[in-house]
């Protein structure tokens, strides 16, 4: 209901920008509906365990309730990979376009891909083009491809999903060789007999994990688009979506609270220290870039040099950031902003842009703080900070209950089409040898477990990689033999997907950015 209000009282030039950014984003959720999914039944479907229609239409129903379940943790890990500037100036044209970009760029990717029936990562498409369009705009912003990434979470998501695979691999052999030990039942490790099902507990067993995996793959996969999602809708229809409006008088009291204790905790002279000595960093490291884009790296190396014994003037850096270096007046803000509000409705739509600012800017503070000085901190203020800082985040990191079941309708119905190219590779050519029923349920048992532990650490994986590489792992225990020019394909089309996501997303951003002026 509220977004047919809010679309009301929108132009029809933003109306149909708004249609398209939600066609686009929507549109890449389908696509890795029927590009990821199809890793889920291929066992259940060459093992015979289940037809093929039945098969992709339960393991749509399983992602579609996976995506209701998984929460929004990963939605805004994947957010979060984007520069602070960016999320403060979403509602900005250019801001925009970085969104339709980059899901633009893993949307030809995964079509691509699909196409030529590669099991390749929409999770590294996905990341691999924020990146491209973060580095883009920083340097048309600053000269600076490095400043338009977060580092430090792109590193956190880089490794999870580079560790996947190998995960995958290693612990799908591992589970069959423990399973051929343990399990003394001949017919568990025989390929199936023509169209004959298995026995009815291999038959449940691999039914069982084939489930696992779709609703893991729901919990996580289908978050990534959903932050994604939210930040069209706020760039576009920032009165309605930049609170979180369903936000009770009790969330607000709660908002209200958390702003005043962080106040106080980074009032502390310890606190106050590293603050300042972050500022003080960023203004150097802004001077740096300054001298090299005017007078070259020789020249700002020798100032930088300078800087180590703290000789420079000072010089301004990003606003933005320099915001998030300063959070003192910025809690200061939101409690004047919501002194004596009971809803975000009392709030008029240029303070509800004022204070998802301020909320943004804080979060982002207490992550620099958290990040750089985390280790010296104790514990327990480690722990009171990280907790202000998720209770300051609920009002402006949140996703709506249509956006949720959007996404969830998308990925199911994605996952029953287009899903034969790649449960043909999975099933048939990346073994020599036809999979068997043990194969198959510990390639689906280690990736439903790998999938589901990174969910509930926030982290996105893929699950591509993880169960690919775990049927790889299969084949290898069971000494059956890798087709290496269909794993040198797969393996090359997963190394050239972050490059290539990232060259792609930094043209089309170029390319908006050219034609709007």
């Amino acid at each position: 209901m509220e977004f047919f209000e809010a679309v009301g009282a929108l132009g029809v030039g933003q109306v149909i920008l708004l249609l398209v950014a939600l066609l686009i984003a929507f549109g890449f959720e389908v696509i890795n509906g029927f590009h990821d999914t199809a890793n889920a039944v291929a066992t259940v479907i060459y093992t015979k365990s289940m037809k093929p229609t039945p098969a992709v239409v339960w393991s749509g129903l399983w992602n579609f309730i996976g995506v209701h379940a998984g929460g929004i943790g990963v939605a805004f890990s994947i957010v979060h990979l984007l520069p602070v500037d960016l999320l403060v100036n979403i509602k900005s044209g250019r801001g925009l376009a970085m969104v339709l970009s980059l899901l633009g760029a893993a949307i030809i990717w995964n079509f691509a891909t699909w196409y030529r029936g590669l099991p390749a990562s929409s999770s590294h498409s996905l990341i691999g083009s924020i990146m491209g369009v973060g580095m883009m705009n920083a340097w048309l912003e600053q000269g600076s491809i490095f400043q338009g990434i977060n580092w430090h979470k792109a590193a956190e998501v880089g490794v999870a999903l580079l560790l996947s695979p190998v995960i995958g691999f290693g612990l799908a052999a591992v589970l069959l060789i423990v399973a051929k030990r343990l399990i003394p039942a001949r017919e568990l490790y025989e390929p199936p007999h023509g169209d004959r099902p298995p026995p009815w507990w291999i038959r449940a067993l691999l039914i069982g994990t084939c489930t696992g995996v779709s609703f893991a793959h729901g919990s996580n996969d289908g978050q990534k688009g959903m932050g994604l999602i939210m930040l069209v809708l706020i760039g576009i229809v920032p009165a309605a979506y930049s609170l979180d409006m369903g936000s009770s008088s009790q969330d607000i009291t709660a908002t209200v609270e958390a702003a005043r204790q962080l106040e106080q905790e980074l009032a502390e002279p310890q606190l106050a220290m590293m603050m300042t000595a972050l500022k003080d960093q960023h203004l150097a490291n802004s001077r740096v870039e300054r001298i090299a884009r005017r007078d070259g790296v020789a020249a700002a190396a020798v100032l930088e040099s300078e800087l180590v014994e703290k000789v420079f003037d000072p010089y301004p850096g990003n606003d933005v950031v320099l915001a998030t270096l300063d959070p003192l007046p910025l809690c200061r803000d939101v409690l004047a902003t919501l002194d004596g509000r009971t809803s975000f409705a009392d709030l008029d739509a240029d303070d509800r842009w004022k204070l998802r600012t301020q909320l943004v800017e804080l979060g982002a503070s207490v992550r620099t703080l958290l990040r750089q000085f985390g280790d010296t901190l104790a514990e327990d203020r480690r722990k009171v900070l990280k907790s202000l800082a998720g209770q300051l985040a609920k009002p402006v990191e949140y996703v709506p209950e249509w956006v949720v079941m959007g996404v969830a309708l998308c990925l199911g119905l994605g996952t029953m089409f287009g899903w034969e190219r790649i449960v043909v590779t999975v099933g048939e050519k990346i073994g020599k040898t036809h999979l068997t029923y043990a194969q198959g349920g510990a390639a689906e048992l280690v990736a439903a477990s790998t999938i589901a532990m990174a969910d509930s650490l926030g982290m996105p994986v893929s699950t591509t990689h993880v169960l690919s590489s775990g049927v790889a792992g299969t084949m290898w225990a069971n000494r059956s033999g890798i087709q290496p020019e269909t794993v040198r394909e797969i393996a090359l089309a997963w190394i050239l997907t972050l490059p290539v996501a990232m060259a792609l997303s930094s043209a089309l951003y170029w390319l908006a950015t050219f034609a709007t002026g």
